[in-house]
């Protein structure tokens, strides 16, 4: 698939980028992927400090990575849990981002979504991502108050529309 992304302050860039189903192997570089995350850090870098994604994890989930061909190196992923339909993790690479692989995602959830059945998945949104959510098309449905110590601040409650 050679989608046509966009940078920030408009420029094409023409990449090649696939996504496919994660494997066991994925487990470390999606975790290394949460763990240095920029929009996790400061205030809300208690959440992802000890987080991981392990192989059972993945196992156990639709989890899928955006790749760049030719190397693997991992762009992005998602992870869509069916019952209840929600999204429970998504993250892109820091350089990665403003290249367009969050809509990719978001699009790819979207196909498998729709192919599991599902007519809306839930997104409770980091608090800074959710202007990305709201310009994909979801909707604000409420707000996740906070429960400490393991999650310190309110998070916006959102649904994603399948079709």
């Amino acid at each position: 698939m050679k989608p046509s992304i966009t940078r920030r302050g408009g420029e094409a860039l023409r990449e090649t980028v696939s996504i496919r189903r994660a494997t066991a192997r994925d487990a470390k570089r999606l975790t290394r992927l949460v763990r240095t995350s920029r929009a996790y850090e400061g205030h809300y870098a208690a959440m992802v400090a000890g987080y991981r994604v392990g192989p059972d994890y993945i196992e156990t989930h639709r989890v899928f990575v955006a790749v760049e061909a030719g190397s693997e190196r991992v762009l992005g992923f998602y992870a869509l849990v069916l019952e209840p339909p929600e999204l429970d993790l998504m993250f892109v690479a820091d350089d990665a981002q403003g290249r367009g692989i969050g809509r990719l995602l978001v699009g790819h959830l979207r196909a498998e979504a729709e192919r599991a059945g599902l007519t809306g998945i839930r997104v409770v949104s980091h608090p800074p991502a959710e202007g990305f959510y709201r310009s994909v098309g979801a909707r604000r449905t409420g707000t996740l108050v906070a429960t400490p110590p393991a999650v310190m601040w309110d998070r916006p409650e959102l649904l994603l529309p399948v079709t």
